[in-house]
C-alpha cells in the first residue's frame, strides 16, 4: 500500500506550483472572455470560458496589444500559478484575439480612441523623399513579401542603401519585437530616408499585430517617415492608417519609392530632344532677330549720315553765299575804312584815306567831302 504524503498549505502550494512548472510550464487557452475587471489603469482580472469550464486569469494591461471586452474569443499564452492566498490562476504573458469578429471590434475601439487623439490626421503626414538614397526595412527576411519587395526595387532603382531588421509580422511576440525595430532605427545617429514595415497578406488573426496600439504609435511616433506596406486586406490596419504612406503590397511599396530607371532614362531623352528641338528654334530666332535689328541699324545710320552730309552742304552753301569777297567776281568792290568794312553805321572823317578792293587790284584815295544822301 502506498505511503499518503501529508503537506502543509504552503508546501502543497510549493510542491503543486513545481509540478505544474515541469508539466505545463507555457500553456495556450482559448476562449471567451467574461468577468473583466481593469484596476488602476495596471492590472487586468477576467475569466475565459467556454459552454461547460471557467478559469481566471490575472496580468497587465501593457498586455493587451488590443482592447478587451467581455465576449471576445482569445487566445491567451501564460502559466498555471496557484497562489498562497488567491487560488489557481493563469498568469497572462500574452493575448491574441481569436476570430475576425472580435478582431474588427477591437480594432474599431482602437480606432475611435486614437482618432481622437489626432494620430491619423492627414496633417501630420510627411513627405517621403523620392527617390531615397536610404532605406530602413523591417519584415521578416525568408518572406515571399521581402523577396518580392528587394527584387523590383533592384530592377527599377538598383545602389541604394538597404537596412533590415528582421522580425516576426505574426503571433503574439510580433508586436513588441516590430516596435523594438521601429525604435532601434530611430535612435540611430544618422538616420535613413524612409521606414517600410513589410509583410504578404493573410487572416484577420494573422495581421492582427498592425492593428495593436502599441505597433500604431510607434508608427505614428517614429521621427523617420514611414510606410507600412501589407498584402492586400479588405480592411486598412491601424498601423497603415498612421503611416506616412501606404502601399498595398510590398511590390507597389517598391514602385512608390523609387523610379523606373528604363523609364526615368526614357524621360530624360525626351526632355534632352525636347530643349536641343527648344535651343535650336530659339537660336534661330534670335539670329534672325540680331540680323533685322542689324539691318535697322544700319538703315538709321545710313539716314544720319545723309542727314549730316545734307547739313554741311547747306552750311556750305550759306557760307558762299554770305562770302563778302564773291560780288568781286561780279565786278563789285568793297570798301574799307581804317581797315574794317564799311557800313550804314561807319563814321568818316575828312581827309583819311578809302580802300577799293577790287577782284584783282587795291585803290587808296583820299575822302574830299561827305555829305548826307537825299
Amino acid at each position: 500500500m502506498n505511503e499518503v504524503i501529508t503537506f502543509s498549505v504552503s508546501e502543497f502550494v510549493t510542491v503543486f506550483n513545481q509540478t505544474l512548472d515541469y508539466a505545463y510550464s507555457d500553456v495556450v487557452i482559448r476562449g471567451e472572455v467574461a468577468n473583466l475587471s481593469i484596476r488602476s489603469n495596471r492590472l487586468m482580472y477576467f475569466d475565459l470560458k467556454d459552454d461547460e469550464a471557467r478559469i481566471e486569469l490575472f496580468g497587465y494591461v501593457f498586455m493587451m496589444n488590443l482592447p478587451l471586452e467581455n465576449g471576445m474569443v482569445v487566445e491567451v499564452r501564460g502559466t498555471p500559478r496557484l497562489h498562497p492566498k488567491y487560488g489557481f490562476k493563469i498568469n497572462i504573458k500574452s493575448i491574441q484575439l481569436v476570430g475576425e469578429g472580435s478582431i474588427k471590434k477591437a480594432a474599431d475601439i482602437l480606432k475611435v480612441k486614437l482618432e481622437k487623439e489626432g494620430i491619423f490626421n492627414l496633417d501630420r503626414k510627411r513627405i517621403i523623399p523620392y527617390p531615397p538614397e536610404s532605406i530602413g526595412v523591417i519584415t521578416s527576411v525568408d518572406s515571399a513579401a521581402f523577396s518580392d519587395f528587394k527584387k523590383i526595387l533592384s530592377a527599377r532603382f538598383a545602389g541604394l542603401k538597404i537596412y533590415v531588421m528582421d522580425v516576426l509580422v505574426q503571433g503574439d511576440k510580433s508586436s513588441d519585437m516590430i516596435v523594438s525595430a521601429i525604435k532601434q532605427f530611430n535612435a540611430q545617429a544618422e538616420l535613413v530616408d524612409v521606414l517600410v514595415v513589410i509583410r504578404g497578406g493573410g487572416s484577420s488573426e494573422d495581421l492582427q499585430s498592425f492593428s495593436s496600439e502599441q505597433v500604431t504609435r510607434a508608427i505614428a511616433g517614429s521621427r523617420i517617415p514611414t510606410m507600412v506596406a501589407i498584402g492586400h486586406e479588405k480592411d486598412l490596419a491601424l498601423a497603415e492608417l498612421a503611416a506616412d504612406q501606404r502601399a498595398s503590397t510590398p511590390s507597389n511599396a517598391a514602385e512608390l519609392l523609387v523610379p523606373d530607371k528604363k523609364e526615368l532614362f526614357n524621360w530624360l531623352s525626351q526632355v534632352v530632344n525636347n530643349l536641343d528641338d527648344h535651343f535650336f528654334n530659339r537660336y534661330n530666332q534670335e539670329v534672325k532677330m540680331i540680323g533685322e535689328k542689324l539691318e535697322l541699324l544700319e538703315g538709321l545710320v545710313k539716314e544720319s549720315i545723309d542727314f549730316k552730309k545734307q547739313q554741311i552742304a547747306n552750311i556750305k552753301q550759306l557760307i558762299k553765299a554770305y562770302d563778302p569777297y564773291l560780288p568781286l567776281k561780279r565786278g563789285y568792290a568793297i570798301l574799307k575804312y581804317d581797315n574794317k568794312f564799311v557800313n550804314n553805321r561807319t563814321e568818316y572823317i575828312k581827309g583819311h584815306n578809302l580802300q577799293i578792293e577790287l577782284l584783282k587790284k587795291i585803290i587808296n584815295v583820299k575822302i574830299e567831302s561827305i555829305k548826307d544822301k537825299i
